[in-house]
């Protein structure tokens, strides 16, 4: 089975490209509910590299449920899409880490205007993910096999990962 992990800043496309593979009739999952992640107390400094969602609590992968599927091999081709502080602990059990980006302009229009989640409606939470795209995201880009800017459209974007799987 290959698994890719499709990751990058908030605003990226993640859940929008792991939909469109899931419609396809893929195994395509987003990390970023409550199935797989969950709310931790940050107490001090956690050692995190980047700064919690909220002063005192951050949202991060439930790794016992990542990690089961991870390991089920019911499927060719599983991708999952996240962006965790813990998702580090993972990233050897991916065949392919693909980064997701896109300019901060396109970032900031697609957190004010999405439907599907609120994170990123306040301006408080904008500045962080802006933060994040200047102290994270290189950190991502080092990790990650390939980069795909999502300005482009989404038919260009899901041709590329589909690329990856390829024998």
């Amino acid at each position: 089975m290959k698994r890719i992990l499709l990751t990058g800043m908030s605003g990226t496309g993640k859940s929008t490209v792991i939909g469109e593979l899931a419609a396809r009739g893929y195994k395509a999952v987003d990390a970023d509910c409550d199935e797989f992640s969950e709310w931790v107390e940050v107490t001090g400094n956690a050692g995190t590299l980047e700064s919690p969602v909220e002063v005192d609590r951050d949202w991060v992968w439930r790794e016992d449920r990542i990690q089961d599927l991870l390991s089920t091999e019911d499927t060719d081709v599983l991708f999952l899409s996240g962006c965790a502080e813990n998702m580090q602990k993972f990233l050897s059990q991916f065949d392919h880490v693909v980064l997701l980006s896109a300019p901060t302009d396109i970032i900031v229009e697609r957190l004010r205007t999405r439907t599907n989640n609120q994170y990123g409606k306040h301006p408080d939470e904008i500045a962080r993910v802006l933060g994040l795209v200047e102290t994270v995201e290189p950190l991502l880009r080092r990790a990650a096999g390939h980069e795909i800017d999502t300005s482009a459209c989404l038919e260009d974007v899901i041709a590329i990962l589909l690329r990856l799987i390829q024998p």
